[in-house]
């Protein structure tokens, strides 16, 4: 008993699908420079967060001692581990600090470690005693 096999299967061909990947190719690089900075404003809310969390350990920092904390371990902040770190990276691409305190004020600062936009320059955001998160150098 014979077993006919038909020559021909209908398929594609190795420069159709070159094609096609080059085309997907050209449309991603088109569209990524107007998608740069919704990248860079979604990074941007780690550090709101961040900063905001700051503010609310140092407020109940201030009811308890009438002061603010000096340092993030006084008023137990507990940051993630930067994705930058060589040992042992983690998940957070700004660095918490407080820069400044007083009795009565504060300034605290996100520092970005990862350039988002390969720009060179990076991103700063600071809040202070009163709650306001301001953006001090974009990215």
């Amino acid at each position: 008993m014979k077993v006919s096999r038909d020559p021909k299967l209908s398929a594609f061909t190795l420069s159709e699908l070159l094609v096609v990947l080059v085309i997907i190719g050209v449309l991603i690089l088109m569209a990524l420079p107007s998608l740069m900075p919704l990248i860079s404003k979604t990074r941007s809310l780690e550090a709101k967060q961040a900063l905001k969390h700051v503010h609310t350990l140092q407020k109940t920092y201030f009811y308890e001692y009438a002061r603010f904390g000096e340092d993030l371990n006084a008023i137990g902040f507990e940051s993630e581990r930067l994705s930058t770190d060589p040992d042992n990276p983690g998940n957070a691409n700004y660095l918490i600090e407080i820069v400044e305190s007083t009795p009565n004020t504060y300034m605290a600062r996100a520092t970005a470690v990862v350039d988002f936009d390969g720009d060179g320059q990076m991103n700063v955001w600071e809040v202070d005693q009163m709650g306001d998160i301001r953006e001090v150098t974009r990215d």
